[in-house]
This record gives C-alpha cells, sequence and structure tokens, in this order.
C-alpha cells in the first residue's frame, strides 16, 4: 500500500514511524514550510514530521497551502493508494481529498462526533471528561465529519496536563492506524456514517481563552491550566506583569481567601485561591523570563505571600 503522510507537529511522528515499522510504503511526507526562528527570523526550523521523513530518505513536500494545479499534479505522479492526515494544519481541498483511490484518512484526536476542531485534547482536559481517545476516520470536505472507520478509548488520568495526554493519543492513534489500514486492505473496514446531532466543538486556542479565571472553583481552574500545559501556556496578571502557570494540581484543603491571593509559597509550589478552594503551582514564566520553580520567583521579589493575581474576567474558550 503507497501511503502519501500528511503532519506536522510532534503529536505526528508516531503514526509515521509506526507505518516504517510495519512496513508500508511512505512515498512522501507533505508538511508545513520551515518557520522562522530566533529573534532576528533568520533561521528556519523544519517541522517534527520533516526532521523524521529527511532521517528515514523520504520525499518531502512543503507547499505553502496544498491547492492549485502544479501541486495536483506532483500528487498524482506519486500516485498514492491512500492518504493519511496527521495535524497537518491546513484543510484539504475535495480534489486532494479524493486523489488516492482507496481515500484520505485523519487520525483525530477525540471520540468523534464529539470535540471536533482544532484543540480537541485541550477541550477534554478542560471540559473535565472522564474519557477521550482517538477516531481514525474517512475525511470530507466538511469539519471532522466523515465516516469512522476505528475509534479506540482511554481515560483521562487526574492531573494529566494536554502534553502528558498528547503522547499518549499519538501512540495509541498510530497503532489504531494501522489497524484501520490492516482492515481497509483486507477488505473488511466497515465506516460508519456519524451522527452530526451530537456533534461537540473545540475551538482553536487563543491567548485570550488561556487566561486564567480565579473566581472559578480550584477544580475548574486546575483543568484550565493543565489544559493549556505545556503549550500555550495559561496566564494570568500580577502586578500588571502577565505570567505563565503550569503544572496545577488541587490543593488538599479548601480556602476562605479572595480569588486569585498568594496562600503560601514553598518547595512543591505556590498555593492560589480560587472562587472555591485552592490550587498549587509547580512552575511560573513571568513575561521575558525563562520557566522558574515559585520559590525561585520569590527569591528575586516577583511574588509574595499576600499578592494578588488580577481577576479580570478571561474570554470564552
Amino acid at each position: 500500500m503507497r501511503v502519501l503522510f500528511w503532519g506536522t507537529p510532534e503529536f505526528a511522528t508516531a503514526p509515521l514511524r509506526a507505518l516504517l515499522g510495519e512496513g508500508f510504503e511512505v512515498i512522501a511526507v507533505v508538511t508545513q514550510p520551515d518557520k522562522p526562528v530566533g529573534r532576528s527570523r533568520s533561521e528556519r526550523r523544519a517541522s517534527a514530521v520533516k526532521q523524521v521523513a529527511v532521517a528515514e530518505g523520504i520525499t518531502v513536500l512543503q507547499p505553502e497551502k496544498p491547492k492549485g494545479d502544479e501541486f495536483l499534479a506532483q500528487l498524482r505522479e506519486l500516485a498514492p493508494d491512500v492518504s493519511v492526515v496527521v495535524a497537518y494544519g491546513h484543510i484539504l481541498p475535495k480534489a486532494v481529498i479524493d486523489l488516492p483511490r482507496l481515500g484520505t484518512l485523519n487520525i483525530h484526536a477525540s471520540l468523534l462526533p464529539a470535540l471536533r476542531g482544532a484543540a480537541p485534547i485541550q477541550a477534554a482536559i478542560r471540559e473535565g471528561l472522564g474519557e477521550t481517545g482517538v477516531t481514525i476516520m474517512q475525511m470530507v470536505p466538511a469539519l471532522d465529519a466523515g465516516p469512522i472507520v476505528h475509534r479506540v478509548r482511554t481515560p483521562i488520568v487526574e492531573d494529566e496536563t494536554a502534553g502528558e495526554l498528547a503522547l499518549r493519543l499519538s501512540e495509541l492513534g498510530a497503532a489504531a492506524l494501522i489497524e484501520s489500514l490492516a482492515l481497509i486492505e483486507l477488505g473488511l473496514a466497515k465506516p460508519e456514517a456519524q451522527n452530526d446531532a451530537e456533534a461537540t466543538y473545540a475551538t482553536k486556542l487563543s491567548r485570550e481563552s488561556a487566561q486564567v479565571d480565579w473566581t472559578a472553583s480550584a477544580h475548574e481552574v486546575g483543568r484550565h491550566i493543565r489544559a493549556y500545559d505545556p503549550k500555550p501556556g495559561a496566564w494570568a496578571r500580577l502586578r500588571g506583569t502577565e505570567v505563565k502557570l503550569f503544572g496545577a494540581r488541587i490543593a488538599p484543603r479548601g480556602s476562605s481567601h479572595g480569588a486569585g491571593e498568594v496562600l503560601a509559597i514553598d518547595e512543591v509550589g505556590m498555593l492560589v485561591a480560587c472562587g472555591g478552594g485552592a490550587v498549587r503551582v509547580a512552575i511560573v514564566q513571568p513575561a521575558g523570563k525563562r520557566r522558574l520553580s515559585p520559590a525561585e520567583w520569590a527569591n528575586g521579589r516577583g511574588v509574595a505571600v499576600g499578592d494578588r493575581f488580577d481577576t479580570a474576567a478571561p474570554a470564552s474558550p
């Protein structure tokens, strides 16, 4: 089976490696163009998927956008049997989706039709779901609405961050992809249409939606911080400075203090009061600085017990 692989971030590398490990012929990889990095923006960084492809000697295509007659001609010359899309980063036009003789498969990090959209992992944690999973679906032009080929469930671990869950779902998706391709190759796949009436949506992450609402309960604040950990980082303002927060856990005791007040700082972290209860934050990153333990931040006079984070209402996710 000749596979054309589409993907960009680290999340997509496990499925690509799985295809190679199982002996599938990956004829080319399509990934986003190298991104400028550093203050001068003169250096460019290859995507995680491109780095794997180059190391494996696989042809790499990096169109600005996956459309146009010239690009379609390139794909036709490759003659893929199937395309596999994992967090590529662009919407594919119908002509590209329909080009392979077996169509195009997508790995989506939720149990579709729940949490269609750009950020299902973060949404699952933020919403306090008990389980999530991966769905292998046949792509259609509508957003994450194609027939389901395979679906695998997994519980969300207590205090799990989005980064930790993404690692697990990437491996789970890789295994589910191999199973799905085997079913398709044997003619045993039975795609099931999604029920659009049951669909929910996970909107794209934004800086505004990452702001912490300290007036919410400790459980909600903890989930919010973990949902944006490690990227882009949940944040709050203290003394006019934006501070990113990581590694939040529910404190073992409640609090009658005002929301956003710093109650304690020690080697374990920083205890902050919420609308109900308190959370302990393990790592902070003040704007323009590296990540620090709260104790280091306090030693540098960046924070003190009794300070209070801004409780201005954040934007809705």
